[in-house]
C-alpha cells in the first residue's frame, strides 16, 4: 500500500475516533479532517471539491428553506394535533403512526425531505404530551432509510444504480425492493415499541388536553400557507419528474426554495436562511472531503476489488458479500462514494463472464440504503434529524443512536440476505 493511502487511512481513523468521542463538535472535526487531507497533499483542492456532493447539499438547503417558511404558517402544529387526536393521544400509537408515515413518504420523496417535514411535527406532539422526543426521532430516522430503500427515487444509492444500469426501470425497483422494505418495516415497528416502551407514557390529563385542542386555531397565516403548499406541491412533482426533465434533485429543491422566497417577499429571506442547518451542511462538506482521501488514494477501490476477488465469480457468494460489505461500509462511510466505487466493479464482473448481475444490484441497493441505519453518520437523514434535535435541546449522541441503530441494521440485513437468497439464488 502506498504511503499516501496509509496517511489517508490514518487521518480518517483519527478523525472518526474524535467524532465518536463527541469531545469536539462533529462539524469542526470533519472540516479539520478534510482540510488536513488537502494540506497533506493526499487529495488536491480541486479534486476535493469535485468529491463534494453538491446535489445533496443543494437538496438539503432548498428543502430547509421551504420547511422553514412553511413552519411559520402553523401547518406542522396543525398536523401534529390532528395526528395526536387520531391516535387518542396515546404515545405508542403516535410512534407507530409517525414511523409508518415516515417510511411511506420516504419511498416517494427522498428521505431527507421527509424527515425535514416530520421532525417539527414530532416535536409539536411530544411537547404537548410531555414525553421524550428522542425515541420518536430514532424510529423516524430508521423508518426513513427503510422506506427510502423501496423505490428508485427514495435514496441516493438507488438513483446512482438506476442511472448506471439502463435496464432497471422505476417499476423494477418497486417490484424488487418494496416487498423486502415492507417486511423489514413490519418487523421493526413492534421492536421500536418494545425498546422505547418506558418512555412512551403520559397522563390521562395530557391526553384529554390534546383531544380538547382546536387545530384550526393553529393555522396563523392562511395566505402564506396556500403559497407554501403550492410551492411544496410543485417541488414534489419536480422530484417525481426530475429525471424526465433532466434536472438534478438539488435544482428542483433550490428552485422551490427560492421561488417561495420570491413569492413571500424579502422580509422572509433572512429568517428562512437562519433556519438552514449550516452546521450539518458543513459537516457534510468535511465528510465528503475526508472520504475523498480514501477514494483518491485507491483505498476504497482496493477493498472493493479484493472483496470481489474473494467470491471467485460465484453469484451467491458475491451477492452476500456485496450486501454485507455495503451495509457495514455504509454504516461508517458515506454510501455515495462507496456505491460509486462498487458500480463499476459489478459491471466488470459482468464483463468477466458473470451473466446474472441482478442479485448483485439489489444486494448493493439494500446494503447501501439499509446500512445507513447503523450509525448516526451513516445517512443524510440521520444527520439532519440529529442536527434539528440538538437545536431543540435534545442531542442524539453517536453512541446513544448506535446502541439501537446498529443491531437493528444487522437484523434488517439478515432479513435481506434471506430475501435475496430465496428470490434470486435458489
Amino acid at each position: 500500500m502506498e504511503q499516501q493511502a496509509i496517511w489517508a487511512i490514518g487521518i480518517f481513523l483519527v478523525i472518526y475516533a474524535v467524532i465518536i468521542s463527541e469531545k469536539i463538535h462533529r462539524t469542526i472535526v470533519a472540516m479539520i479532517g478534510g482540510i488536513v487531507m488537502v494540506a497533506f497533499g493526499i487529495v488536491g483542492q480541486e479534486a476535493a471539491i469535485e468529491h463534494i456532493d453538491f446535489n445533496t447539499l443543494g437538496l438539503l438547503i432548498g428543502m430547509m428553506i421551504i420547511v422553514g417558511v412553511t413552519a411559520e404558517t402553523g401547518l406542522f402544529k396543525y398536523i401534529a394535533v390532528i395526528a395526536a387526536k387520531k391516535a387518542k393521544g396515546e404515545p405508542v400509537r403516535i410512534l407507530i403512526a409517525l414511523s409508518a408515515i415516515t417510511a411511506l413518504a420516504s419511498a416517494f420523496l427522498d428521505n431527507v425531505t421527509t424527515v425535514l417535514l416530520m421532525v417539527p411535527v414530532t416535536f409539536s406532539i411530544t411537547r404537548q404530551l410531555r414525553v421524550d422526543p428522542i425515541p420518536f426521532l430514532i424510529a423516524q430516522i430508521m423508518s426513513s432509510n427503510i422506506g427510502g430503500t423501496a423505490t428508485l427515487i427514495g435514496d441516493p444509492p438507488n438513483i446512482m444504480i438506476g442511472s448506471a444500469v439502463d435496464e432497471l426501470s422505476f417499476m423494477d425497483f418497486i417490484v424488487n425492493l418494496a416487498p423486502v422494505a415492507a417486511i423489514i418495516m413490519a418487523v421493526h415497528i413492534p421492536i421500536f415499541v418494545f425498546l422505547f416502551r418506558k418512555s412512551l407514557r403520559t397522563t390521562e390529563e395530557l391526553k384529554r388536553t390534546i383531544m380538547e385542542l382546536d387545530e384550526k386555531e393553529l393555522l396563523t397565516d392562511l395566505k402564506l400557507l396556500r403559497t407554501c403548499l403550492t410551492v411544496l406541491t410543485l417541488t414534489i412533482l419536480g422530484f417525481f419528474a426530475h429525471q424526465a426533465l433532466h434536472l438534478e434533485s438539488a435544482t428542483v429543491a433550490l428552485a422551490g426554495g427560492f421561488l417561495l422566497l420570491l413569492l413571500t417577499g424579502e422580509h422572509m429571506m433572512e429568517e428562512a436562511l437562519t433556519k438552514v442547518e449550516w452546521t450539518t451542511i458543513f459537516f457534510f462538506v468535511g465528510l465528503f472531503v475526508l472520504v475523498s482521501g480514501l477514494v483518491e488514494t485507491g483505498v476504497i477501490s482496493q477493498l472493493a476489488a479484493q472483496a470481489i476477488e474473494w467470491t471467485g465469480g460465484d453469484v451467491t457468494a458475491a451477492s452476500m458479500l456485496i450486501l454485507w460489505l455495503s451495509a457495514i461500509a455504509s454504516a461508517f462511510l458515506d454510501n455515495i462514494p462507496f456505491v460509486a466505487t462498487m458500480i463499476p466493479m459489478i459491471q466488470e464482473m459482468g464483463n468477466m463472464g458473470v451473466s446474472n448481475l441482478e442479485p448483485l444490484w439489489w444486494s448493493l441497493a439494500l446494503g447501501a440504503c439499509l446500512g445507513g441505519n447503523g450509525t448516526l453518520i451513516g445517512a443524510s437523514a440521520n444527520l439532519i434529524v440529529s442536527g434539528l434535535s440538538g437545536k431543540e435541546g435534545y442531542p442524539i449522541t453517536f453512541l446513544k443512536y448506535s446502541i439501537y441503530g446498529f443491531p437493528l441494521m444487522i437484523l434488517s440485513i439478515v432479513i435481506s440476505s434471506v430475501y435475496i437468497y430465496l428470490r434470486y439464488l435458489v
